[in-house]
């Protein structure tokens, strides 16, 4: 379901089914703003409503970056270490950027500490499209990186990421509490 491709730029992608992964371009900067106004998306992942101009200076110096980082580490040995991966998710229909996919490493909790972590569109919820995208990034982390535990967190009442997080295999550990919010806190082991 997940091949890895790339584009004629030379942009890292993950082929999903339905829609692809892709590395942030600085192209994407008003749709990932647009879509991290959006209130369901910002009243679940925490920190993510910030100015276009603080959006914009992350992209530049620090997302695009970091994804560069990571795509070579993977490349080198595949060590990814502390480095972050996040990619636009982007329909095959209209080459649309619907949302966003990633994994870094979650401070707030002990090891294993590798989390996944996604949002995406009011326009496009309960399409499968955020499944897909969590299966397709979760297969590319255990097939190319030394990555052997993933952890995934979700509101309790946010009921459509929990159910994400389930169909993705991940499996209940208990609930744990950040910044007065109540967790559900998952683990995925690789087979």
């Amino acid at each position: 379901m997940s091949n890895i491709q790339n584009l004629s730029e030379d942009i890292f992608t993950i082929d999903c089914g339905d829609i692809i992964l892709r590395e942030y371009r600085i192209e994407d900067l008003d749709a990932l703003h647009a879509i991290t106004w959006q209130p369901h998306f910002h009243e679940f992942l925490i920190d993510w409503n910030v100015s276009k101009e603080q959006r914009e200076e992350w992209i530049k110096n620090y997302e695009i970056p970091d994804n560069k980082r990571f795509l070579q580490a993977v490349s080198t040995n595949g060590d990814i270490g502390h480095l972050r991966l996040r990619l636009g998710i982007i329909t095959k229909e209209t080459r649309e950027f619907i949302g966003v996919c990633g994994t870094g490493i979650l401070d707030k909790v002990p090891s294993p500490n590798r989390e996944i972590f996604y949002g995406i569109s009011e326009d496009y919820i309960n399409k499968g499209y955020t499944t897909q995208a969590a299966k397709g990034l979760i297969k590319y982390l255990f097939e190319n990186t030394n990555v052997e535990d993933l952890i995934a967190i979700a509101q309790v009442r946010n009921v459509p990421s929990n159910k994400v997080i389930q169909k993705c295999g991940f499996e209940f550990q208990n609930n744990i509490e950040i910044e007065n919010r109540k967790y559900n806190y998952y683990i995925l082991r690789k087979r």
